[in-house]
């Protein structure tokens, strides 16, 4: 993810570079082009050698200005050694290295489209395209019927959001801004915390279902109350959305009146945006199709790597592959909290587990019925036992509406308890499955 700073560029590379007077003068040219379509007769050789220029400094910032691009040629090797060899071990560690940086850049193109559209809406969009990469893997695993890949990887995406991402966000904050408590929007976080709490409790109804053997019809109970939940959350999700874009306005704005934030460092930090909307628009496209083509090799090996390396496939799906998708949080969240503003890396990090469990899981539930396949809400008793303790556990660090690097590291070390509980946890048989 590069070096991150307080006042400095959050992708490496050289402020010269971006906001020379040369680059200024070619930007203030072809916003005149583009505005009036296109350039008169006698420029047309200027204007031409002006698009070389800026799509060359466009292609320089978004590959070439982040160290973590250097990974990038992993995707395609990855290819190259699964038509040459096969071995899935080897390509699911391939793929997952070159799926980390093109997530990273992901989040990087939505966050400069979030530049022209207002607080509330970008912080919508970091988290919903930074959710694409988990949504495009558990797509592609439920088209080919790993169903339980698709439950682990995105209930392993919460879990991380909830305690990884937004502990290193507090964690990192807490050192820059040491001495003092930062402050965030306690409101908006009780939302939150609400939303997936509900989530929890569409997950636990089905389990509790099936496990006590209390179904009007086993086997097909579970399956309709599923769906029938599914429709409900995404109800409700759309509610949400309704009531942050119309009814709250702009809750990711930086609190003034409890002392935490100051307007002014606030008014200094702004961002220039380093590309245009359009530039934005088509490097997401790219990214997202790449994206699209490492994640099915990469459920493909899944199965291979587990037996390869002996690891339990849980461990795989709720730990490995939503770190690679969370790159794009993960970096976010940090630079966001670094520069005291904790509300926009709440709304990264608690925004984007709110959406997978709120939007992301019915989602794919509804996908696997009109596909034909059983996924359904019951995540074995385990899994939703410890998604249930994580939203306790973050409920109440966010209740005080403030955080320290103290807190940051707790939720930290509770991520390392996940993990290695995972770590030894066998996924049961899926009896009783239809």
């Amino acid at each position: 993810m590069g070096t991150l700073t307080q006042n400095g560029p959050l992708h490496g590379f050289e402020e010269q570079n971006l906001f020379s007077p040369e680059l200024s003068t070619q930007k203030m040219q072809l916003g005149h082009i583009s505005e009036y379509g296109s350039a008169p007769a006698g420029f047309q050789p200027g204007a031409s050698k002006m698009w070389r220029n800026v799509v060359y400094k466009s292609i320089k910032i978004v590959i070439f200005s982040n160290k973590l691009n250097l990974l990038i040629p992993f995707g395609p090797l990855a290819i190259v050694v699964h038509i040459l060899t096969g071995q899935n071990g080897l390509v699911f560690l391939l793929s997952l290295l070159g799926i980390i940086p093109l997530a990273e850049r992901l989040g990087y193109a939505t966050e400069q489209i979030a530049m022209y559209t207002g607080p509330t809406i970008g912080g919508l969009l970091n988290a919903t395209f930074g959710n694409a990469t988990e949504l495009i893997i558990a797509i592609y695993a439920l088209r080919n019927g790993m169903i339980r890949v698709v439950q682990l990887s995105l209930l392993g995406s919460i879990l991380s959001n909830m305690l990884l991402v937004l502990g290193c966000a507090f964690f990192c904050g807490g050192l820059v801004f040491n001495g003092k408590e930062q402050v965030f929007n306690k409101a908006t976080a009780t939302v939150s915390s609400g939303l997936l709490l509900m989530a929890v409790m569409g997950l636990l109804f089905p389990a509790v279902l099936h496990y006590t053997h209390t179904e009007v019809h086993y086997g097909k109970s579970e399956l309709a109350l599923s769906r029938f939940s599914s429709c409900i959350m995404l109800g409700a999700y759309a509610a949400y959305l309704f009531f942050q874009l119309k009814t709250q306005k702009d809750p990711y704005i930086p609190l003034s009146e409890e002392g935490g934030q100051n307007e002014e460092n606030n008014n200094d930090d702004d961002e220039t945006p380093e590309i245009s909307k359009w530039e934005a628009v088509f490097w997401l496209s790219i990214m997202t199709a790449w994206i699209s083509i490492l994640s099915e090799y990469l459920v493909d090996a899944i199965e291979g790597t587990s037996h390869t390396w002996n690891i339990p496939i849980s461990f795989i799906g709720v730990i490995l592959l939503p770190i690679v998708g969370n790159a794009a949080e993960h970096a976010g969240a940090i630079m966001f909290a670094m520069k005291d503003k904790l509300d926009i890396s709440l709304g990264v990090a608690i925004g984007s587990s709110t959406q997978i469990s709120m939007f992301g899981i019915p989602f794919c539930v509804v996908v696997g019925w009109i596909m034909g396949q059983p996924m359904d809400l019951n995540f074995q008793l385990f899994e939703t036992a410890t998604l249930f303790i994580t939203v306790i556990v973050v409920a109440f660090f966010l209740q005080e509406g403030s955080s320290n690097y103290f807190k940051g590291l707790m939720l930290i070390l509770c991520y390392l308890i996940v993990a290695a509980s995972f770590f030894v946890h066998e996924d049961p048989p899926p009896e009783g499955k239809p």
